[in-house]
């Protein structure tokens, strides 16, 4: 288990406490943010990081996170927290999506990628993206 915010600096900030105590749900530990796989912080920090360039603002990507939980819920998903930063990803490509950032297309060829380099990596190694990635 990774825990703990991507950036030391802001562990312990109150500038990103405060957002993240009105995002229930989120798996947390004493120190913070809890996270299972290296992709979950990974998102996380991307979702920081573009709310800081001012993207979004912490009611818009609350209200998106909600949305994407609602949408989960009404499918299907057991809504055991297993899940949670599968909802929060989607939240942060529809946001990316609405605000112009990238598109559909975009996110698509990028999944793919991201799909065929995981499936060359062997187990355990860090997962790179390389250009015959964006290949089929």
């Amino acid at each position: 288990m990774v825990s703990g915010s991507p950036g030391s600096s802001s562990r312990n900030d109150p500038q990103h406490a405060a957002p993240l105590v009105a995002l229930p749900g989120m798996p947390c530990d004493a120190e913070g943010p809890v996270f299972r796989e290296p992709w979950e912080a990974q998102a996380f920090a991307m979702t920081l990081a573009l709310h800081e360039r001012g993207l979004f603002t912490w009611p818009q990507w609350a209200a998106t996170l909600g949305e994407e939980i609602r949408r989960a819920q009404t499918a299907g998903d057991p809504d055991t927290g297993e899940t949670y930063y599968q909802h929060w990803l989607n939240a942060l490509e529809r946001l990316v999506g609405e605000k112009g950032v990238a598109g559909a297309a975009t996110l698509a060829r990028y999944r793919h990628a991201w799909s065929h380099a995981a499936d060359r990596t062997p187990h355990g190694q860090p997962i790179a993206l390389q250009p015959q990635d964006f290949h089929d």
